[in-house]
């Protein structure tokens, strides 16, 4: 079957800039790199999800630990005790899983958040581990949330927040990045930059945090986790490799692992097949 190929090129002249600066600076190329790395696009919200949107109760919930200002949606039956709560991947929004959120809507609490930096949260720049805070200070106010379903990089924040002792049932990671070696790899790839620049990004990081960056990585925090997980991961997602799902799978103690093909790293939130395995899953 021939690969459906979509579009995650950086734009040319990004690439052209960092051409020039690598020859002149290490420094401002990785401060650039690094930048940029942390600054999520945002996008206008399409059609598809405009009734979730505007059919969701919406709060602003202040995350302590990074001092920033999230929203977030409240959708579907709120009257229910059976909550689920949907993590959008790197520059998504609260409503970018709406066809999984109107699967459940009837009969369960849906919990969805922009993420810092993202939709109409506060904050220009963030990184996963402020994904993890605003999940932990969600499960503080709202508690009892029994599933949890991730995208991309939403998924890595679900098992670093149940490694933070956040409790779910049951979680669902859908194209899930899995580690952080590896994104940050791609990114510089995708960059057309040296691999030297790999090291020197993940070292400027590392300094910043005083912290060790691939132990925050999937295949890391789960070594501790034994929470049922359903793995759905696309053969041709080429923003996150399907190599990683493989990769993960053998981390996790309770994994079922579902590959589907021509769906790619989005498409995938709205497809019929893989949307009635994750209710089968829930349910």
């Amino acid at each position: 079957m021939k690969k459906k190929k979509y579009n995650t090129t950086i734009p040319k002249y990004i690439t052209f800039s960092f051409k020039i600066l690598q020859t002149v600076s290490d420094k401002a190329t990785v401060n650039l790199a690094k930048r940029l790395f942390i600054t999520p696009i945002k996008y206008k919200i399409p059609e598809r999800e405009i009734f979730m949107f505007e059919n969701s109760k919406i709060e602003d919930l202040h995350i302590p630990k990074i001092n920033k200002t999230i929203k977030v949606y409240h959708y579907g039956n709120q009257l229910s005790n059976n909550k689920i709560l949907l993590v959008h991947g790197w520059s998504g929004r609260g409503t970018q899983l709406v066809k999984i959120a109107n699967n459940f809507k009837d009969n369960y609490h849906i919990i969805s958040f922009d993420a810092p930096a993202h939709g109409l949260s506060s904050g220009k720049t963030t990184m996963m581990l402020e994904f993890v805070e605003s999940i932990i200070e969600i499960n503080k106010k709202h508690g009892n949330l029994k599933y949890a379903i991730g995208h991309s990089l939403g998924g890595m924040a679900i098992l670093n927040s149940i490694n933070k002792h956040v409790h779910f049932d049951k979680i669902v990671l859908i194209g899930s990045g899995n580690s952080i070696k590896n994104i940050i790899k791609n990114y510089i790839k995708n960059l057309k930059l040296k691999e030297k620049y790999i090291d020197l990004l993940i070292q400027s990081f590392e300094n910043e945090l005083h912290d060790e960056m691939e132990k925050y990585s999937s295949y890391r925090v789960s070594e501790n986790i034994s929470t049922p997980t359903l793995l759905i991961h696309d053969k041709f997602d080429f923003d996150v490799p399907v190599e990683e799902a493989y990769h993960l799978h053998k981390y996790l103690k309770s994994s079922q692992l579902i590959i589907t093909e021509n769906l790619g790293h989005r498409k995938i939130l709205g497809d019929k097949d893989v949307i009635n395995q994750v209710s089968k899953f829930i349910q």
